[in-house]
């Protein structure tokens, strides 16, 4: 681990967000092209130094397991002995989010599988009757289930958006599988209950899209202009990113899933109770919608331009009791810092790994 462990120190000053006052709602062995490529060539590899956002283009084949109710497409990168981590993406984005941060984890010794989540990619479902349900606690299961037939025990966990809930999700349901956590936005666990308090004007706004999905124009219109909608997404969350073309492209055909648009409503519907979920999940939902603590040692993270609606850290600092440190990333981050600052999101799940 020496080699991530020399990157420059992450100063993060510990000061308040600005924000509103509510939890955001929000085959081959897997290898990066570039490393695998330099790797087969004898050709020396980008220094851990040298690797900023953009270094990696590519992904190698991905593998395909049959994991709880899907076939799960996932990438995987490092040792295959390594101490596990999981990188779990959000919404409107998919694995390309960790296509930097991986090989920097890959180096120093981890064993990194990056799966699509439901929806997406090349994830599917095994039975044409499952429900397309995105409800917290079904997604938290997905990486249990996948844990499982990959045969990993533990691992560390850490994502953003989808992916930052169902690591807390997973670190308060089973946190005998979790070795640490890294979740952007802190603490995202909520219930359609919890839901119910209306928003003040600003708050309200900013959740314009999930009030749009509420309806079935809503529905239509998401399928419509697919590729629009997300990149509209992508330019508000993350107002100082300057992505291009390529970029946004490489992500944007996961969402050629076929259930990618009913997940995504789902998603937005049961979180507001417009949706009902499944029964089988009731016991699971009871207890997340206790709000627990997460009691595994954890990184909260916030980019300084995150222009998703998102708490204030102090909001969400007593969900965690276990060793914890929140990181505010400067240089005008916004909402999907994994891509945008790939090597402080490294180091944030290496130090949550060294607690444990």
């Amino acid at each position: 681990m020496d080699t991530i462990k020399t990157l420059e120190h992450i100063d993060q000053p510990r000061r308040r967000l600005f924000g509103a006052a509510a939890v955001t709602i929000a085959a081959a062995e897997f290898g990066l092209a570039g490393i695998a490529n330099a790797q087969s060539s004898g050709a020396a590899r980008p220094s851990v130094s040298a690797i900023r956002p953009g270094t990696y283009t590519s992904f190698a084949p991905l593998k395909q397991v049959d994991a709880g109710l899907l076939n799960v497409g996932y990438a995987e990168a490092g040792p295959a002995d390594g101490p596990a981590v999981i990188l779990l993406h959000g919404w409107p984005y998919d694995i390309y989010s960790f296509v930097d941060a991986a090989p920097l984890l890959a180096s120093a010794g981890y064993h990194v599988v990056i799966p699509y989540l439901r929806g997406y990619g090349t994830t599917s479902f095994l039975s044409s009757a499952t429900m397309r349900n995105a409800q917290q606690s079904a997604v938290g299961l997905d990486i249990i289930a996948l844990m499982d037939a990959l045969k990993i025990q533990k691992a560390t966990v850490a994502g953003f958006d989808w992916g930052a809930r169902t690591a807390d999700v997973m670190a308060v349901l089973w946190p005998e599988r979790c070795k640490a956590i890294v979740s952007v936005s802190g603490y995202l666990i909520s219930s359609p209950a919890g839901n119910q308090t209306p928003w003040p004007p600003q708050a309200a706004f900013a959740f314009w899209y999930q009030y749009y999905f509420a309806t079935e124009v809503g529905k239509a219109g998401y399928g419509k202009y697919l590729d629009e909608f997300n990149k509209f997404i992508w330019r508000q969350a993350s107002p100082k990113w300057n992505f291009d073309d390529a970029t946004y492209n490489r992500t944007a055909t996961s969402f050629n899933n076929p259930d990618h648009v009913d997940i995504v409503m789902h998603d937005y519907r049961w979180r507001l109770g417009l949706a009902d979920g499944e029964r089988k999940y009731d016991d699971l939902e009871k207890r997340l919608a206790a709000l627990p603590v997460v009691t595994v040692p954890a990184i909260t993270m916030e980019g300084d331009s995150n222009g998703a609606i998102h708490a204030p850290s102090t909001a969400y600092r007593n969900k965690f009791s276990g060793k914890y440190d929140y990181r505010l990333i400067t240089g005008g981050v916004g909402h999907n810092l994994p891509q945008e600052a790939p090597r402080a999101f490294a180091q944030a799940v290496i130090d949550a790994d060294s607690w444990a």
